[in-house]
């Protein structure tokens, strides 16, 4: 599987210290691209936070599933997974933490219903929005450094979401670098 890129402490100028059997948690998130081809990213109003669409993979759940099933509770639409982009690594030192994500290229199929929003997410003001590529890029890249802590997150809110937004851009960067080498391929 292509590996994205691992961000750790080092990406924040920060010395990563020694882990010591760091909790571990699974990921899966990605590009889901509408009619129009602009993508979903969540929005957290009070937190000034923008990333992409995706979550934890529940116990026994397969990625795809934990996406779809992710899409569906954040946006309210069906979707079709197209591929597997690859995977990307969190390693936070700081909190003896390390995540994988499973990433996808989707596209939606339906609307089915209204976002479901769990109470941390209705608590930060979350909302799903629509736009291209290079605004998502825009929007998640200028938020690294404006973003606001959150009641929900504890100690480490502006530890933990800066990580979050890094890891969406990357992905986004990736995904960009992709088709420009295959639109110089044609």
């Amino acid at each position: 599987m292509i590996l994205i890129r691992k961000i750790t402490d080092e990406d924040f100028n920060i010395k990563p210290i020694k882990m010591n059997k760091p909790r571990k948690r699974l990921g899966a998130r990605g590009l889901v691209f509408n009619e129009n081809g602009d993508i979903a990213i969540l929005y957290k109003k009070l937190k000034n936070e923008y990333k992409l669409i995706g979550g934890g993979i529940e116990e026994n759940e397969l990625p795809e599933v934990a996406f779809e099933r992710e899409v569906l509770e954040e946006t309210g639409y069906k979707i079709k997974i197209d591929c597997l982009l690859g995977e990307i690594i969190e390693e936070k030192s700081q909190d003896n933490f390390k995540q994988k994500s499973y990433v996808y290229i989707s596209h939606v199929v339906e609307k089915v219903d209204t976002p479901k929003y769990t109470e941390k997410e209705i608590g930060e003001g979350s909302m799903c929005i629509w736009v291209s590529i290079e605004k998502a890029m825009k929007l998640i890249k200028d938020s690294e450094d404006k973003i606001v802590s959150s009641k929900y997150d504890g100690e480490k809110s502006i530890y933990h979401t800066k990580f979050i937004i890094r890891r969406d851009y990357e992905i986004l960067k990736y995904y960009m670098s992709i088709q420009k080498n295959n639109l110089n391929k044609s």
